[in-house]
């Protein structure tokens, strides 16, 4: 892609989602949003391929259909309070709306184009509508979690939970599995959200420094498929292993960074007299554990044959490789300073 257009569309996708996190009107916010929906339909079709437009299409209708349903909400809004502010709104609206923006982040059941678009496109323009997309919707869902309906938020965050799990199991394309993990990840987020909102801020900064790990990794060593991470072994031994541990922080496995936002949860639901809660939703998270658990015997333990073990078959992404060194380190050692993270939030 020509780089003038490609600085142009991510200082796009900058301006939209600085839009909506500064805010106040519901207006300005969905203008946000649409630059955001906008900017990364480019990027998302820089590879011309049937795929790629295929995903680029269901995006843009899924948003826009998101998005459709938000400008509705505030407008009947508007009509019942004649305020445009995102503090002040009624409880018919405030349920369509946090539908709306569930959908945008692709929460269950919501959530069947987010696998599909994120298959169809490249793994860079997947690092951003899996980390930076998100955060303009679930920013609007946090300045609104006051008013949110607590049923809503703890039937769709179970349900999301469920299947992340059950349909990453399934999965052998890495893009899908990250999909499905993305799902699992936003269903705890969303549970708690109405309980203690700075967790699910505190959840989602993890989520999104793991998430952004696991992709630069596997930018880095060039894979997709599953069969091709079981070969990256004897390509970059040092990278693999910390990509096997980010997988093991994503599944939220102590001492690594993904313990902390589930322990925590956990702890506050059983706080907040939901024990039941919480023992479902560990419950349910067992179904994404074992998905992690087999991408990592398959990263770890399985070498295909023929695999050349001299160094000079040792091929990476080198543009990657300084960046992807410090999110992998802040995705396995956060846990020790989280007391420290809690006090900022």
């Amino acid at each position: 892609m020509n780089p003038l257009a490609l600085t142009i569309f991510l200082l796009s996708l900058a301006i939209g989602t600085t839009i909506t996190l500064s805010s106040y009107h519901w207006l300005l916010a969905w203008v946000g949003l649409e630059i955001n929906t906008l900017a990364i339909i480019p990027l998302m079709t820089k590879i011309p391929h049937p795929r790629a437009i295929e995903a680029a299409t269901k995006y843009f209708l899924t948003q826009a259909a998101a998005s459709a349903l938000l400008l509705f909400s505030s407008l009947i809004n508007a009509w019942q309070t004649g305020e445009w502010n995102i503090d002040s709104i009624s409880h018919l609206p405030m349920n369509a709306l946090s539908i709306a923006l569930m959908m945008k982040l692709g929460l269950a059941p919501l959530h069947f184009w987010m696998p599909e678009v994120l298959q169809g496109i490249s793994l860079s323009t997947g690092l951003i509508l899996s980390t930076w997309q998100k955060i303009a919707p679930m920013t609007l869902l946090l300045q609104t979690s006051h008013l949110i309906n607590l049923d809503l938020t703890i039937i769709l965050g179970l349900t999301s939970i469920l299947v992340g799990g059950w349909g990453g199991i399934g999965q052998t394309q890495l893009r899908k599995i990250m999909a499905f993990s993305s799902i699992g990840h936003l269903g705890w987020m969303i549970v708690v959200l109405k309980f203690n909102p700075s967790l699910t801020l505190f959840n989602f900064i993890f989520y999104v420094i793991m998430t952004a790990s696991m992709f630069f990794s596997l930018m880095t060593i060039s894979a997709t498929k599953m069969s091709e991470i079981s070969a990256s072994w004897s390509k970059t031994p040092t990278l693999t292993t910390s990509t096997l541990l980010i997988l093991l922080s994503l599944a939220g496995l102590p001492p690594l960074t993904g313990f902390a936002p589930k322990l925590l949860i956990s702890l506050e639901l059983v706080k907040q007299n939901a024990t039941l809660l919480a023992a479902l939703i560990m419950l349910a998270s067992l179904l994404a554990l074992f998905f992690y658990l087999r991408l990592t015997y398959v990263v770890s333990l399985t070498l295909p044959p023929n695999s050349p073990n001299s160094l000079s078959s040792w091929r990476t992404s080198t543009k990657t490789l300084p960046i992807t060194a410090i999110v992998n380190t802040l995705a396995l050692i956060l846990l020790p300073i989280t007391p420290t993270l809690l006090i900022f939030l």
